[in-house]
Parts: C-alpha cells; sequence; structure tokens
C-alpha cells in the first residue's frame, strides 16, 4: 500500500475518471431574454396547450422550472419551435406571477393543494335549482375559495323552471354576490341565458364551477362562438374533451375579445385544508377594521371576539356576520352535514 507524506504532489494522488464529463456544472441559468409570451389554455398529461398571439403551441415544462407547474390561465414564456405546426413541441422556461390562484384540496383531510386555475378574476359558481338539488355546503365551499385566492364570485343560479329561486338568494342576500337566473329552456336554447351572463364577464377572466349536470359546460358552449372554439380545435383533440362534458380545465375566448371563460371539470366536494381563514375575511371590508380587538389568533367565531361588539354598535349588518361565521365554519364541516 502507498503512502502518502505531509507534502505530498496533487498529482501524485490518483483520481477517478468523472463519467458524466469533465465540464463542471453551474448553477447559472440562461436568461431566455428572447423567449415569447403565452396563455395557457389546457393541460394533458405533461403536455400543454399554449396560446402565443394567434397561434396554439404545444409545449412541455423545461427541466430548470423543477417541480413548478404551470396551470390553465397561467402567463407563461416559451422558446423552441413556436410555429405550431404538427409535431413541434416548444419549451416554457418561465411561469409569471399569479394575479390570483383558484385552489382546492380533494378533502378537508388532504394537505395538498391543488391549483385549479391561475390568474382568473371570477369564479362563476353554476348552481341547478332543482335536478339536481342545490348544494349551499358546495357554494359556500367554492366561495371561501374564491375569497381565499382572490376571485370575485358570481352565482349562476339554472332550471328555475323546476324551483323558485327566492330561498337560494336569501340565503346569500347579505353577500351582495351579483347573481343571473336562467331557466332550462333558456339553458338548452343558450341564446338568452348567455346574452345575460355574458354582461357579467365582459373584460374579464372567469373560471366556472359547478356540480356535475348543472348544464355548467352547456353554458360555456353557448357563450364562445363557434368559430372562437376553432381557435382552441386542436385542444379538443388533445384532451379528447366532448362538446358537453370537460375532463381538464378549458380555457376559451369570447367573441371580439370581451375576455376568456374557463370550464372546469365538474366537482363533487372542494376540499378546503389550504386555506387560512383569516384571508377569507378580507371579503368582508365593513367587518375588517372590528377586528383590531379581537384576541390574537381569533376564529371570529369564539365568546371574546370583537365583531359582536362591532356589529352590535351598527358599524355592520349582524347578517354580514352571520354570514361570514357561516363561511368560516364550512371548513370544519364536511359538505352534507
Amino acid at each position: 500500500m502507498r503512502r502518502y507524506g505531509k507534502h505530498t504532489d496533487e498529482d501524485d494522488i490518483p483520481s477517478r475518471p468523472n463519467r458524466k464529463g469533465t465540464r463542471p456544472r453551474t448553477t447559472i441559468r440562461p436568461k431566455h431574454e428572447d423567449a415569447a409570451e403565452g396563455m395557457v389554455l389546457t393541460v394533458d398529461r405533461g403536455r400543454l396547450t399554449i396560446l402565443v398571439d394567434d397561434r396554439v403551441v404545444m409545449a412541455m415544462k423545461a427541466r430548470e422550472l423543477g417541480r413548478k407547474a404551470a396551470v390553465v390561465g397561467d402567463r407563461v414564456s416559451l422558446v423552441g419551435d413556436l410555429s405550431g405546426t404538427k409535431d413541434t413541441l416548444a419549451r416554457i422556461v418561465r411561469i409569471e406571477k399569479r394575479a390570483s390562484v383558484l385552489r382546492r384540496t380533494a378533502d378537508d383531510d388532504d394537505p395538498f393543494e391543488r391549483v385549479v386555475v391561475a390568474n382568473a378574476d371570477q369564479l362563476a359558481i353554476v348552481t341547478a335549482l332543482a335536478d339536481p338539488e342545490p348544494r349551499p355546503r358546495l357554494i359556500d365551499r367554492c366561495l371561501v375559495a374564491a375569497f381565499d385566492g382572490g376571485l370575485e364570485p358570481l352565482l349562476v343560479l339554472t332550471k328555475s323552471d323546476l324551483a323558485p329561486p327566492e330561498k337560494l338568494l336569501d340565503l346569500y342576500g347579505a353577500l351582495d354576490i351579483p347573481y343571473v337566473v336562467t331557466s332550462q329552456d333558456e339553458l338548452y336554447d343558450g341564446h338568452t341565458a348567455a346574452d345575460r351572463v355574458r354582461e357579467h364577464l365582459a373584460g374579464r377572466t372567469t373560471a366556472f364551477v359547478g356540480h356535475s349536470g348543472v348544464g355548467k359546460t352547456t353554458l360555456v358552449n353557448a357563450l364562445v362562438p363557434e368559430d372562437r372554439r376553432r381557435l382552441t380545435g386542436d385542444v379538443n383533440a388533445v384532451t379528447g374533451r366532448g362538446r358537453h362534458t370537460t375532463t381538464s380545465a378549458l380555457a376559451l375566448p369570447l367573441d371580439r375579445a370581451e375576455g376568456w371563460v374557463i370550464d372546469t371539470p365538474g366537482v363533487r366536494s372542494f376540499g378546503l385544508h389550504h386555506v387560512d381563514p383569516s384571508r377569507v375575511i378580507n371579503a368582508f371590508p365593513d367587518l375588517v377594521p372590528g377586528t383590531e380587538n379581537c384576541p390574537r389568533a381569533c376564529s371570529h367565531d369564539e365568546p371574546d371576539c370583537a365583531l359582536d361588539e362591532w356589529a352590535a354598535k351598527g358599524h355592520a349588518d349582524p347578517a354580514r356576520l352571520y354570514s361570514l361565521r357561516r363561511l368560516l365554519a364550512t371548513r370544519e364541516r364536511r359538505e352534507g352535514d
């Protein structure tokens, strides 16, 4: 065995060759200053369909992004082949900062949140008044997710010919949420209902959510003209999306560049494990000042909560406080309880 002294020459010490090459690794990444900007229209098994100018481009996430994933609505930067021709593939090298995020978990015990849509500024909660019966708990949960993610809610009530809307609207009256009521005939005729809904969509990006069977996708198809759907025609072939069903979230442009609608798969539940209750109250600006005297980490539904006195002195409508507490309680109650 060869022994080395205190003044060994490094050249005398044998070293194993680097099997992966001799180029040293670096943490410096290219800036991709010439990258093009686009919007994610849909995601399917790692392939993303992206609108770049007026072209639909297929892309994959670059390795340098690590675990960070792009979702429908994301603004991204791309390099590579941006022609949009068949069998071409670009690379997503940057995901721009999100203005809003609609998130959910599988259930309230699931610690892993899933981003459903990015950069939407409105959440249209589509609910049938009958067949299927309305689920206020699910509506409440969607409202909490909207308030938490920075989206403004819109209630779209369908099938008013089967049941009156007043009872459900009274439940949300104190929240002052805009709403549209449509009948079953209007829903399948499409145009009359679509025109009233479209008034709330101009210039906005609106995500549509709802339980299966409420007519959500039928309404979305009525909102988006056929020629605008052709813009994302390749999306249908990629995702296998049917005309009246949705298997993955899909962004569609409204006519005359009036905005975007994002159709999402029908939901059975809307987990809120990720929601910080302290953020929900930000959707109640009339109640926020009353929290200044609340105990530390106040849940706003306990004996020492300062909001009771705030409402009692006439600074806020007690019905608003009740609505806040009902929404906060949805995180502690499972749907159907």
